[in-house]
């Protein structure tokens, strides 16, 4: 976890010293899109995102419990922390980096659709829809979940940018610490596991 905190913080370093040209060119680009169809979807998916995040978790352990289903649990528990994680680690960064929101910065260039009350780096809503969406892939490695998964995910990093609340950068981090949150968590859950359910097991299920 400290190598993978160490390695975002160089992404925004060097994201700060060489990079803003293209961040905010192709923020601009993004943050253009216009239209019904781009307004509607930008509002379902933006609001969704905190929704399924935590709401897929809490949902699994629910039916874990009125199951009597371990296995359901385990994989709740697996999901649930690496959301969690991802969350806490995402927020640590926002104030260590406090890096401003492109439409404070970028007045001229950046129209804000909505705003937000953090730090820009990395983007809150990318970095837990990966965590969702890597954990659930890892779980349940099946097309039917993967291809879904994938594609909230993209779609709330995608709409972050519209909306013009985040740089690219912002959302590529937050995509890339969402997802090794996840990864890392099944390691993790392996100890968690053991000290819970007094198995070795690890939550997730390959």
């Amino acid at each position: 976890m400290k190598r993978l905190f160490l390695g975002m913080m160089a992404v925004w370093l060097a994201s700060a010293l060489w990079a803003q040209n293209w961040d905010i060119d192709l923020l601009h680009k993004v943050n253009g899109w216009d239209g019904r169809f781009v307004r509607n979807y930008n509002k379902v998916i933006s609001r969704s995102e905190s929704y399924v995040a935590f709401g897929v978790p809490v949902a699994m352990i629910v039916a874990g419990w009125l199951r009597q289903d371990e296995n359901l649990q385990k994989d709740a528990l697996y999901v649930g922390t690496s959301v969690a994680g991802a969350f806490v680690v995402a927020y640590g960064m926002k104030y260590l980096a406090d890096r401003e929101r492109p439409y404070d910065r970028w007045p001229g260039r950046v129209h804000a659709y909505s705003r937000g009350d953090s730090p820009s780096f990395p983007s809150g809503h990318t970095t837990t829809a990966f965590a969702l969406a890597t954990s659930l892939s890892i779980t349940y490695p099946k097309w039917y979940v993967i291809a879904p998964s994938a594609l909230w995910a993209c779609s709330v990093g995608v709409m972050r940018m519209n909306e013009g609340v985040h740089y690219p950068s912002d959302v590529l981090a937050g995509a890339v610490v969402g997802a090794g949150c996840a990864v890392v968590n099944v390691y993790v859950n392996r100890w968690l596991n053991k000290w819970l359910f007094g198995e070795r097991r690890p939550a997730a299920r390959r």
